[in-house]
């Protein structure tokens, strides 16, 4: 055994010193429900370029919805950069990336791909299971009880705590006798309805989670209390012990900016202010303050912009790395293509 599996190292080793010599290179993906692709690209393709592929492979049309993350120096949730060489992101191979929902739909039944929104309902489920998205008890036992009928139809017999798990259908530390006696209830309801159905039913529930699809950032604010800011496509929410504090929609917002560890809002006034307002936070490094500001960024763009647009160095302030932005296209602009005469079937 000890000899085939030192065979087994050494075959692959010699894979990758192939590759290496034609100028490719092995990205391993891990997908929304934990399975494994192995895909095998340029070195000099960019990260968009990949995303690209695991898409097509994928079969997903709305690919702008998507992004890919890797480790960095401790953080597993860094976004491979669109714009960037894969050969200067990643070093050693095979490169590890998760896909991932970068920029979460609003308004799940406007998505035009039945993939896209499986895949969707797969990165919620995700969510929740890794405690990114918490909800209460009888909303964990509405969303599962959708997923039951998405995996497996009408409900049969007794659900078992084993199924519930195997199908990520509720975090096992949230579930207790009662709470499958609810799933229970709530499953037999849904007869009848297709996966489709019920996916889209599980992301109509979903929508409505104070955190779904944000992006959270540890904070500090003006009184060095801990909060958390999270951005999503309504805006940028402040939030402490899980309770929102304030929510400032991004028509509220004019500017955002940051300097070293401080993020910087600028905020309109409103018909009872006479001036503008500035709230500062500091966040753990400039890196952190960096990754956050490109966060909203990306988010203002890609949900409230006609085109992607250049973001200009802000005067007086120290440039901190590339400003550079993974936003290919906007909402408007994709739903504009999808809709195309060129892209609907005939």
């Amino acid at each position: 055994m000890r000899e085939s599996l030192r065979r087994l190292a050494s075959d692959e080793g010699t894979s990758m010193v192939g590759l290496r010599r034609t100028g490719t290179g092995r990205v391993r993906v891990e997908l929304f429900n934990g399975e494994h692709i192995t895909i095998d690209i340029e070195r000099k393709a960019s990260g968009a370029d990949l995303l690209d592929k695991v898409c097509d492979t994928l079969d997903i049309l709305e690919k702008d919805f998507f992004g890919l993350l890797h480790a960095q120096r401790g953080d597993p949730r860094v976004w491979v950069d669109l714009g960037r060489r894969l050969s200067k992101t990643f070093r050693n191979e095979p490169w590890d990336v998760r896909l991932a929902v970068k920029f979460y739909p609003p308004e799940p039944s406007e998505l035009y791909d039945d993939i896209t929104r499986y895949q969707l309902s797969l990165a919620v489920r995700r969510d929740l299971m890794e405690g990114r998205l918490i909800c209460s008890q009888i909303t964990y036992a509405v969303l599962a009880s959708y997923v039951l009928q998405a995996e497996l139809g009408d409900k049969q017999g007794a659900v078992s705590t084993s199924t519930l798990c195997e199908h990520n259908a509720i975090p096992f530390h949230v579930l207790n006798e009662r709470q499958q006696d609810n799933i229970e209830q709530l499953y037999a309801k849904h007869r009848g309805q297709t996966p489709a159905d019920a996916e889209l039913n599980y992301l109509e529930n979903a929508k409505r989670l104070p955190l779904y699809g944000a992006e959270v950032h540890k904070a500090k604010d003006s009184e060095d209390v801990d909060i958390n800011i999270a951005v999503s496509a309504a805006g940028i929410t402040v939030l402490r012990d899980g309770v929102i504090m304030n929510r400032f929609p991004w028509t509220k917002i004019l500017k955002i900016s940051y300097n070293k560890r401080s993020y910087t809002l600028r905020l309109r006034p409103s018909e009872f202010d006479e001036f503008e307002t500035h709230l500062t936070f500091k966040l753990p490094s400039s890196t952190a303050s960096k990754r956050l500001w490109r966060c909203s960024v990306e988010h203002h763009m890609f949900f409230r912009r006609e085109i992607p647009v250049k973001v200009e160095r802000i005067t007086g302030f120290p440039r901190l790395g590339s400003r550079r932005l993974s936003c290919r296209r906007t909402l408007r602009q994709m739903r504009s293509e999808i809709h195309a005469p060129a892209l609907l079937p005939a």
